[in-house]
C-alpha cells in the first residue's frame, strides 16, 4: 500500500526539500502552503499522514490542527489520521498546546531526516491499527445474534454468559454452517475486552507457506535501511480477542509456534529478532474431531489441551428445527432492505423447512431463504415455491412414491405433509403432545384434534 503525505508549510524551500526525501522513500506527497488550504485538500483528498508548520500566515498550525480534530475537517477521509507538528521556534509551552489539540508529535526545525521518517512509520502504523480495529469493531457491533430459542440454544446462550466475563480460553466444535464464527463473536460482545479488537483467523484458507507471517508478522530493513514492520493477527489482536477458526486444518510446524506463543503470550515476527509481548484471549474453532487427529498424528495433543480449556458445542440445525421460524424471519429482515418488495413465508412453507435435514445447517438455510427472496413471484412464499430437495426426501422415507404425490391434489399434499411433519414433531418430542404444541406454536386442543383428523392420534 502506497501512503500519500501532506506536507503543510509556507515556506517553498521546505516544502520541496520534504517532497524529495519522502518520494525518495515511496511515498505520495501533497503540498498545501498554508493552514486554509490543508484543509481543502483533507475535505477531498485522503492522506496517511500530515507534517504541519505551526507558524505560517493565515490560520497557524495549531488553529488548522483545532479544525482537523475538533471540528472533524475531513472526517470521512482522514479520521484519526496523525498530524504531526514542525517549528522552528519551538518552546515546551507549544508542545504541549499541539498535544492536547491531539498532533501526534512535535518536530523542531531544522528537522532530522532520520526522525521524521522513524515518526512517520511509526505513526502510519498505529494508524492503520486503530482503522482495522475500527473496521472490525463496526462488524462486532453488526454481528448477529445466536438466533433460536430450543433448549438447546438457551443452554448455549446460558453456557456463554457464565464463561464470556472470565479470560478462559474456548474451543468451539460443530459441523460446517453451525455459527461458530458467529458463536465467538458473541462471547468477545459479552465479554470483558468487547471493547478491544476481534480478529479472525481461518487457518484453512491461508496457504501453508503463509501462514507464520499472517499470524505473527514480518518485519525486514527497507531500501534506505529503515525497517518496515507488518504486524500479524496476534499483534493486531492484543488486549482483545484471537479467533482461530479451523485449527485442525493447521500444519504440525504451525501447531508448534502457536502453541509457544499461546503459552508465553509472545513471539518474534518473522525476521525479527526481538519478542512481542501480547495479552490476548484465543477462541478456537474446528469442525473436525480433534481427539481423533491427534490419534491419527495430525493434531498436537499438548496444543489440543491448551485450548480446550472451556469447551463449546454449536450444535446442527438439525437438533433445533424449531429455531428455523426464527432464523428464516431473521434472514428475511436482513435481505429485505436490499428489495423493493415485501416477502414471507407462510406457515405450510416454514412447515416443510422444518422436515428437512440440512446437512449444510444454518448456512445452508440463509442461503437457500435468499434465493427465495430474489426468486418468489408473490408476496408470500408457498411451499410450490420451495425446490424439491426440501421434501422429496421426508415424502420418500414416509413410504409416498414421488410421482403419486405429484399427482395429488392440493389439499391432498397438504395432509400428506401435515401428517409427516406431526410425525417427526412428536418423535422429536417424545410423544409428548403438550410439548409438541407448544414447539410448533398450536393449542394443544387443536393439535390434538388434528393428530386424530390425520390418524396419528
Amino acid at each position: 500500500m502506497k501512503h500519500t503525505i501532506l506536507i503543510v508549510d509556507d515556506e517553498e524551500s521546505i516544502r520541496t526539500s520534504l517532497r524529495g526525501i519522502l518520494e525518495d522513500e515511496r511515498y505520495t506527497v501533497l503540498e498545501a502552503s498554508s493552514g486554509e488550504a490543508a484543509l481543502e485538500i483533507l475535505e477531498k483528498q485522503p492522506v496517511s499522514s500530515v507534517l504541519l508548520d505551526i507558524w505560517m500566515e493565515g490560520i497557524d498550525g495549531v488553529e488548522t490542527l483545532r479544525r482537523i480534530k475538533t471540528h472533524g475537517i475531513g472526517k470521512e477521509l482522514n479520521a484519526d489520521v496523525p498530524i504531526i507538528m514542525m517549528s522552528g521556534h519551538g518552546t515546551i509551552e507549544t508542545a504541549v498546546t499541539a498535544t492536547k489539540e491531539g498532533a501526534y508529535d512535535f518536530l523542531e526545525k531544522p528537522l532530522s531526516l532520520d526522525r521524521i521518517l522513524l515518526l512517520l512509520e511509526r505513526s502510519i502504523r498505529e494508524w492503520l491499527l486503530i482503522r482495522e480495529n475500527r473496521l472490525l469493531r463496526a462488524r462486532v457491533d453488526s454481528a448477529p445474534p445466536m438466533i433460536g430459542a430450543s433448549p438447546v440454544m438457551q443452554a448455549l446462550e446460558q453456557q456463554m454468559r457464565r464463561m464470556a466475563p472470565t479470560d478462559g480460553w474456548v474451543l468451539l466444535t460443530g459441523e460446517n454452517g453451525t455459527g461458530k464464527e458467529v458463536a465467538a463473536r458473541r462471547v468477545h460482545e459479552l465479554s470483558k475486552r468487547a471493547n478491544g479488537p476481534f480478529i479472525a483467523v481461518n487457518s484453512a484458507a491461508i496457504p501453508e507457506k503463509s501462514i507464520e507471517t499472517e499470524l505473527f508478522g514480518r518485519e525486514k530493513t527497507g531500501p534506505n535501511g529503515g525497517l518496515i514492520v507488518q504486524p500479524g493477527r496476534f499483534e493486531q489482536s492484543n488486549h482483545g480477542t484471537l479467533f482461530l477458526d479451523a485449527v485442525g486444518d493447521m500444519p504440525l510446524k504451525t501447531q508448534a509456534k502457536i502453541l509457544r506463543a499461546l503459552q508465553e503470550q509472545q513471539f518474534e515476527r518473522v525476521g525479527g529478532q526481538q519478542p512481542i509481548q501480547v495479552e490476548v484471549r484465543v477462541i478456537a474453532a474446528s469442525n473436525k474431531n480433534l481427539e481423533t487427529e491427534i490419534a491419527e498424528g495430525r493434531f498436537r495433543q499438548d496444543l489440543y489441551y491448551r485450548l480446550n480449556v472451556i469447551p463449546l458445542h454449536i450444535p446442527p440445525l438439525r437438533e433445533r428445527l424449531e429455531d428455523i421460524p426464527l432464523l428464516v424471519e431473521h434472514f428475511t429482515a436482513m435481505q429485505q432492505a436490499n428489495m423493493t418488495q415485501t416477502r414471507c413465508f407462510s406457515q405450510e412453507a416454514l412447515r416443510i423447512l422444518q422436515t428437512y435435514h440440512w446437512p449444510g445447517n444454518v448456512r445452508e438455510l440463509k442461503n437457500l431463504v435468499e434465493r427465495l427472496l430474489i426468486m418468489a413471484l408473490g408476496p408470500e412464499i408457498e411451499p410450490n415455491d420451495l425446490p424439491e430437495f426440501l421434501y422429496r426426501k421426508e415424502v420418500a422415507d414416509a413410504g409416498y412414491p414421488w410421482h403419486t404425490v405429484m399427482e395429488q391434489n392440493l389439499r391432498e399434499a397438504r395432509e400428506m405433509f401435515e401428517r409427516i411433519y406431526l410425525k417427526n414433531q412428536l418423535e422429536r418430542q417424545q410423544g409428548n403432545i403438550s410439548r409438541t404444541a407448544e414447539v410448533i406454536g398450536m393449542e394443544r386442543s387443536a393439535l390434538h384434534r388434528k393428530l386424530k383428523t390425520l390418524g396419528l392420534g
